[in-house]
C-alpha cells in the first residue's frame, strides 16, 4: 500500500495524464529523458575520487543520491527499482557518444512535449509543480508493478488534507 503522501503525488500527477496516448508516450519519454539528464549531469566531473567507477564525483552521482532518498522516502519498493534504473543510467551513458545523447534528450522530450500538445492538451505537470519531474518515473514504476491502479479511488488526497 502506498503512503498517503505518495498517493496523493500520483492522483495530482494523473489528472494532467489522462489521455492514454500522452501515457503511452511518457512510458517511452521518462526512461530516454532520465537516461539523457543521468548521462549529461555525468559529464560534470566534481571531484577526483578514485575509487568511483571513472575516477571522479560527477554531478550524476550526486543527483542521483539525492533523487535516490526522495524516491525510497516516498516508496520503499518503488523508490528502490528506480533507483537501481537511474544508476544504471551512468555506465550506459558513458557507453553512449556525445551525439546519441544529445538524441536520445531531443527524441525523448520531443515525444513527452507532444504527449502533452497533441493528446493530453495541457502543460506537463512539472510547469506547475517541480516534484512531478520526479514524481513521473515512480508513477509509471508503480503502474507497470501494479502498486497503483488506474482509476483507484483518490484515498490518499483525502488522507493528506486532513
Amino acid at each position: 500500500m502506498l503512503k498517503p503522501q505518495t498517493q496523493a503525488l500520483f492522483d495530482e500527477y494523473i489528472t494532467a495524464h489522462q489521455h492514454p496516448t500522452n501515457r503511452l508516450t511518457h512510458k517511452v519519454a521518462i526512461p530516454l529523458i532520465v537516461l539523457h539528464i543521468v548521462a549529461m549531469l555525468d559529464w560534470v566531473r566534481l571531484v577526483p575520487v578514485p575509487f568511483l567507477p571513472g575516477g571522479s564525483l560527477t554531478l550524476a552521482f550526486v543527483a542521483w543520491a539525492l533523487a535516490s532518498i526522495w524516491y525510497l522516502r516516498a516508496d520503499t519498493k518503488l523508490g528502490l527499482i528506480v533507483s537501481v534504473a537511474t544508476a544504471l543510467c551512468i555506465p550506459l551513458g558513458r557507453l553512449l557518444p556525445v551525439w546519441t545523447v544529445v538524441a536520445i534528450a531531443l527524441v525523448g522530450w520531443l515525444v513527452q512535449l507532444a504527449g502533452h500538445a497533441v493528446w493530453e492538451k495541457k502543460s506537463p505537470s512539472f510547469f506547475t509543480n517541480l516534484i512531478h519531474a520526479l514524481v513521473g518515473p515512480l508513477f509509471f514504476v508503480a503502474l507497470l508493478t501494479g502498486d497503483y491502479k488506474l482509476g483507484a479511488p483518490a484515498q490518499g488526497a483525502a488522507q493528506v488534507a486532513k
